[in-house]
């Protein structure tokens, strides 16, 4: 379900704790995201997302790496909200829309009065910060610029404008006799166009009371035939109320007379009005995932409940916003990557072909050496020569091609040269073979590093990729990028509570095996298949925390589907890396290999943070 009206009550009633609550740090966490850390009674993390496709305001518990600079749009909210105080938190009608009021003091000593205006309306969702004396916007995370729309203009030092009003009536405002009156109107109206008089129909308008163009009670009867769509009809015409909300009163009111659906209106209303919750997630009818503030007859099987609506977004939504924006940021690493990998193995078919050649180079000498034996039988002109091979054991004749245009003499150089080009090539070709089949298998670990990867970790492939000369570093001239003195790793936990680390790029590997690991640590790598390094940090640890590693191994591997993946582990004192390697690419020795299957399930069992 989509994030709806009822859903933005329910925030905004569990945001009232906010209210007198210090903003004491704010982040940006990705271009759609904002994170601000509460602090006073009941203070915790306060995610908004204006995400196109996810967007949310709910307290959170994850904890999320943010840009080692902080964007411009989080550099504008710290210096006008960071130290501020919460005063309100209210929405506007039903409507996808919250206003935030800031209170902060000045490095003058001023007090100044800011308005956080959260719209969250899909692909047009937006965090808008606004002077609330004036109205002026101060920044929004999204610019709307007259070249987008040509309604309003987000951008700064323009007047707020509200996004275009629907003319929707508002559920909480509508009582159960209304909500009834204005279903019989809309059937009426309806069936009097059906029926094609249109002059009855404005005579049944008119005495049934009916608004001036432009009313709530004009949207209800614009929109669609009550009696064919109920459902469309009430999300027509009430703001706030998603298809599912709408498709559920239907369902409970089995539609039978218009009391009997304003009865269903009414139950659930009643609960929204007295800000009454109940927040579930569960499977619609056809085993679509859903979420509810509000008790819904559409779950099918179990559902799931939860104390706030925070949580049951948390849970809901998960990691689908990183994962999508994942998505779209690795699209054009793995296109390069896959182009990378697909050159090298046409490389690696053109030298076995040249390997192939090359392997016949004797058979050029042995031609050199037949011309020069018989100059005296040949001219210069001859085409073939057909010549007794002194080197066979039955002294057959072979045909041995000449070019007509060189003499017998210029022939047999030709072959010696070619022999000795071939000769020689061939330590060059075994050379350049063992080069590709390492660049492959490089291209290989990258692109499976990256179905792990999570926004930091791209960034750090980028970079890798950067420094190795594959791809022009895209930051500005001039700006030097800070690098974090080291990787964040996610760090697991065992059954027997043993600390095990997870190296989910190069750079992470590299760290965790060459600086991080002690020397009687335990290393882990699935056996010849491109994956993670793990590392168990304990000198003494039993066979379920050693099992465990191994599923991590399996798991963030090129076999993550594969069943009785082969996992090598040692201590970390026989695992080397190799002068001139590349990055990630260790050798080692004295290895015990385990067989493991990936279970999914148990690996999201162990518990595990991020740690640098």
């Amino acid at each position: 379900m989509a994030l709806d009206g009822i859903v933005t009550r329910a925030i905004v009633s569990e945001l009232q704790a906010c209210t007198g609550q210090r903003i004491s740090k704010i982040y940006q966490p990705s271009d759609h995201d904002l994170v601000f850390t509460l602090r006073g009674a009941g203070g915790g993390r306060l995610l908004l997302s204006a995400n196109p496709t996810y967007p949310r305001v709910h307290f959170t518990e994850r904890q999320g790496i943010n840009p080692s600079e902080a964007p411009m749009f989080c550099m504008l909210m710290r210096k006008h909200c960071e130290g501020g105080v919460i005063e309100s938190v209210e929405q506007i009608g039903l409507e996808r829309i919250i206003h935030m009021r800031i209170r902060q003091r000045d490095e003058l000593g001023d007090v100044s009065a800011k308005i956080l205006i959260i719209e969250l309306m899909g692909r047009h969702s937006n965090l808008i910060l606004t002077d609330a004396a004036t109205g002026t916007i101060i920044d929004g995370i999204h610019h709307v610029t007259p070249a987008i729309s040509s309604y309003r203009i987000v951008m700064p030092g323009f007047a707020y404008t509200e996004p275009p009003r629907q003319h929707k009536r508002n559920p909480l405002e509508t009582s159960r006799e209304e909500f009834a009156g204005l279903f019989r109107q809309a059937a009426q109206a309806a069936a009097a166009q059906v029926g094609g008089d249109e002059s009855a129909s404005g005579q049944e308008a008119e005495s049934a009371g009916r608004e001036p163009a432009g009313s709530p009670a004009e949207a209800a009867t614009a929109a669609p035939s009550p009696l064919d769509d109920p459902a469309g009809w009430i999300v027509a015409s009430f703001s706030g109320i998603s298809p599912l909300i709408a498709q559920d009163m239907v369902r409970r009111s089995e539609f039978r007379t218009a009391e009997a659906l304003a009865d269903a209106f009414e139950a659930t209303f009643s609960l929204v009005r007295a800000s009454v919750f109940t927040p579930k997630t569960g499977f619609n009818t056809k085993g679509k995932p859903i979420f509810s503030a509000v008790p819904l007859s559409l779950f099918e099987g179990e559902t799931k409940r939860y104390p706030t609506i925070s949580a049951c977004m948390e849970d809901y939504y998960g990691d689908k916003a990183e994962r999508d924006t994942v998505k779209q940021r690795v699209s054009d690493l793995i296109r390069f990557l896959s182009n990378e990998r697909s050159k090298n193995l046409k490389k690696l078919d053109k030298l076995r072909q040249d390997q192939e050649e090359a392997q016949d180079a004797d058979r050029y000498r042995i031609y050199g050496e037949l011309i020069f034996a018989s100059l005296h039988a040949l001219k210069k002109g001859d085409r073939e020569a057909r010549l007794v091979n002194y080197y066979d054991e039955n002294q057959a004749e072979i045909d041995i091609p000449l070019d007509p245009l060189l003499t017998p003499s210029d022939n047999a150089q030709r072959y010696f040269k070619k022999y000795n080009k071939y000769k020689n090539s061939l330590a060059v070709i075994d050379e350049q073979t063992a080069l590709t089949r390492e660049e492959i298998t490089y291209m290989e670990s990258l692109l499976q590093q990256l179905d792990h990867a999570s926004l930091n970790d791209i960034e750090e492939i980028r970079d890798e990729l950067v420094s190795g000369g594959y791809l022009r570093d895209r930051s500005k001239k001039g700006k030097k990028k800070k690098k974090p003195s080291r990787p964040t790793l996610q760090v697991f936990t065992s059954s027997e509570g043993i600390e095990i680390y997870v190296g989910k790029n190069n750079l992470q590997n590299e760290y965790l095996t060459n600086r991080l690991a002690g020397p009687n640590d335990t290393w882990l790598h699935t056996k010849d298949i491109p994956g993670s390094h793990v590392v168990i940090r304990s000198e003494s640890f039993g066979d379920a925390t050693l099992e465990e590693a191994a599923q991590l191994a399996a798991y963030f591997s090129q076999a993550k589907q594969s069943s009785s993946v082969p996992v090598d582990s040692t201590l970390i004192r026989y695992v080397r890396k190799p002068n001139g390697s590349k990055p990630g690419f260790v050798i080692y020795d004295r290895q015990k290999t385990l067989y493991v299957t990936p279970d999914e399930d148990r690996i999201r069992a162990l518990p595990s943070a991020l740690r640098s």
